[in-house]
């Protein structure tokens, strides 16, 4: 069996890519060992939205009670799992129905290299004029004893009952989103974080102001806090923690990892295809190609190149189908990629940070500043509100952009828009934003 391109994984980088190659005349396969469609709209943003969207209900009730709304609501956590299944159950069919109707050959199965231009699917060698390798990620390998009884996030997504009390282990975007979600729906929270705070990725002044919400809820945030072993106990669980010299435990019915994610290429033997590694990442040059085995290329979180987000891994995968259809002449772009952790409220940045700014010796103008008595946090009761702008001496471009509260997550793209296409903070505050709007503060903001 041959193909001009075999495509490792089914989620958003692997259906651009083939969908792009495919009308361009090649045989094109998709190989996947689990449900067709990817880990954003089966596992991961997609149905965790969904979640969110229930418990924003909450949210807001709880926030304006007192404002003119009374009565009490609550989660139904069974129904809302129902409802998220009403999007992604259909999911895995349609992509194949997809494409069937195209001409793409799928196989459910793993595949494995067994030579640089051959892969092995089905216990079938399959020829391969290029491979694409679009794997995604999967939840890093702790080391700790125990390990084996946490449950990552597809498996959170899928919980047909809500837990007592729940432990989640890590501080990045799936212990602030799920310990958010699941607190609202009534379960006791704690995050175990190593580092010194959560959300790294965020200003550390905008994570600042949002621990108010992690505590409003009731989630019990522990940071400097190693996790050293997990001990099940009768049905339950006793997660082990040190805290410098000092010892400690925290009894747990859920224990949830979100300490992170790799590529998932352990399973794809990739010394067989002469695929270069390092470090559990593959080595790539610029056009997203090996640097060993010129016939494959790599997209999304498989590859690693940019952040982990989902309009990079459409992004890559327009990137690799032009260097395969037409040579190598295409690289990717990740100026102005806005990232969000849907908290409630969300935090959002883009662009650089004040102390990547600094690093670089960039000469910039900063405003910071705490904004909970503007009318946008007003009108829904919302305490967290809060930005950090960047704008570069000279030129007026704007380097980075941070946000935390209502409407941050939709906001965000506008500042997005502006770095990548380089316009100015004159540009925006010249804007004329329908009033009044989340994007109608902007101009106040630079």
């Amino acid at each position: 069996m041959n193909f001009d391109l075999v495509i490792i994984g089914s989620g958003t980088a692997a259906m651009v890519a083939a969908f792009r190659v495919r009308a361009a005349g090649w045989s094109v396969a998709i190989v996947d060992e689990k449900p067709f469609g990817g880990t954003c709209a089966l596992r991961g943003c997609d149905p965790k939205k969904m979640l969110v969207a229930g418990v924003e209900v909450v949210d807001a009730q709880r926030r304006v009670q007192g404002h003119g709304v009374a009565g009490k609501i609550h989660i139904d956590w069974a129904e809302l799992i129902r409802f998220k299944r009403t999007f992604t159950d259909p999911i895995p069919e349609k992509h194949q129905q997809r494409y069937d109707d195209k001409g793409i050959a799928t196989f459910r199965s793993r595949a494995r290299f067994v030579g640089p231009n051959t892969l092995a699917i089905n216990d079938t060698e399959v020829q391969a004029r290029h491979v694409v390798i679009a794997s995604g990620a999967k939840p890093m390998h702790l080391g700790i004893s125990g390990e084996e009884h946490l449950i990552d996030n597809e498996g959170f997504l899928q919980l047909e009952r809500l837990p007592d009390r729940i432990v989640l282990v890590g501080g990045g975007y799936i212990a602030a989103e799920f310990s958010h979600i699941a607190a609202r729906a009534g379960a006791a929270v704690t995050i175990l974080q190593r580092g010194p705070r959560l959300l790294p990725q965020f200003e550390p002044e905008l994570v600042g102001w949002l621990m108010e919400a992690f505590e409003t809820i009731g989630v019990n945030v522990r940071t400097n806090t190693e996790v050293i072993a997990i001990e099940e106990n009768g049905g339950s669980f006793i997660v082990h923690t040190r805290v410098g010299d000092e010892s400690g435990a925290v009894h747990a019915d859920l224990v949830v990892h979100a300490a992170g994610r790799t590529p998932a290429l352990e399973q794809l033997d990739l010394p067989a295809g002469g695929v270069a590694a390092e470090s559990g990442r593959l080595l790539l040059n610029e056009y997203l190609q090996s640097v060993s085995n010129p016939s494959v290329y790599a997209a999304g979180d498989a590859a690693q190149w940019g952040p982990p987000l989902t309009p990079v891994s459409s992004h890559d995968a327009k990137v690799v189908a032009a260097n395969l259809l037409d040579g190598n002449h295409s690289t990717p772009n990740y100026a102005g990629v806005p990232s969000v952790a849907f908290t409630l409220p969300p935090i959002a940045s883009v662009g650089v940070t004040e102390a990547q700014a600094r690093e670089a010796g960039l000469r910039f103008q900063l405003k910071t500043e705490r904004t909970s008595d503007w009318y946008t946090a007003r009108r829904v009761a919302e305490q967290v509100y809060g930005y950090k702008a960047l704008v570069e001496e000279g030129t007026g471009r704007i380097l980075g952009a941070h946000l935390v509260g209502p409407h941050a997550d939709e906001v965000i793209n506008l500042f997005g828009l502006a770095i990548r296409h380089g316009l100015t903070a004159d540009d925006l505050k010249s804007t004329m934003f329908a009033y009044p709007t989340g994007a109608s503060d902007i101009g106040y903001m630079l």
